[in-house]
């Protein structure tokens, strides 16, 4: 069986950061900066897809001048498993409410976003968030994913399309798309086998009693990779490897 593949889009940003907490979940990362990246020379496709924190104006102008857009757009819609943090949150939005002049957004997650909402850098912090099963809320109890804050965007509303999953002072930091339906689709992480295999615990440990379920398309606006904590991507990656996920909430969130 081929190893799991997974992609760090590498325009600009946390690049190498979150490429090493793949490495040591033992998948094979690739880079992507162009759009034969998106599948090896075989034609596989990826397995999931990692939009890394940095400029999400650059990065929205490098997409756009590399033309990478269109072809990003397709790989989501077609259910690629992707996880955007800091400025790929806002990469991956609805709606940017203080645009850069002439950003765009792929418009794939039900929300509408600040940028640099919580101020500067020197205003960065490092927070917990307590993980059950539907999501991410509070902060440090067990089961907690620590993520580093920096110029962190905030979700200012969410959609019919999205869900909430991460929270700090009563503002939102984190949504994943559900399906049309409303049930939501993903991967639960919580308990496979009686072993605990698979379950996250404190820092994306085995065992524990806690969960985190994603749908098919996340941001959140803390960066886990810069704190050590695997629990996101490992997330990520169960989702990637659940042949029985649904794909009907990839879709472009309506406007």
């Amino acid at each position: 069986m081929s190893r799991v593949r997974a992609g760090v889009l590498a325009l600009q940003g946390g690049v190498a950061e979150h490429a090493r907490v793949l490495e040591r979940l033992g998948v094979e990362v690739v880079l992507v900066r162009r759009e034969r990246d998106l599948a090896g020379p075989d034609g596989t496709r990826l397995d999931a897809l990692v939009l890394p924190g940095g400029e999400s104006s650059t990065q929205d102008r490098l997409l756009r001048l590399l033309e990478l857009a269109s072809p990003l757009r397709a790989a989501i819609a077609a259910g690629l498993p992707t996880l955007g943090t800091c400025a790929g949150l806002i990469l991956l939005a609805r709606d940017v409410l203080d645009p850069a002049p002439g950003q765009q957004s792929l418009g794939f997650l039900d929300i509408a976003v600040r940028r640099n909402a919580f101020g500067a850098q020197l205003a960065s912090t490092e927070a917990e968030f307590a993980v059950d099963a539907a999501g991410v809320s509070g902060t440090g109890a067990e089961g907690a994913v620590r993520g580093a804050l920096i110029r962190t965007p905030e979700i200012v509303s969410v959609g019919a399309g999205a869900r909430a999953i991460a929270r700090a002072d009563g503002r939102i930091l984190g949504a994943t798309s559900v399906a049309a339906s409303g049930s939501g689709s993903g991967a639960d992480v919580s308990g496979a086998g009686a072993s605990g295999a698979g379950r996250l615990g404190r820092s994306g440990t085995p065992g524990g009693g806690s969960s985190l379920r994603l749908g098919t398309v996340t941001g959140i606006s803390f960066h886990p990779e810069l704190s050590g904590d695997p629990a996101v991507h490992r997330a990520l990656l169960e989702l990637a490897a659940d042949p029985d996920r649904a794909d009907a909430d990839v879709r472009l969130a309506a406007g």
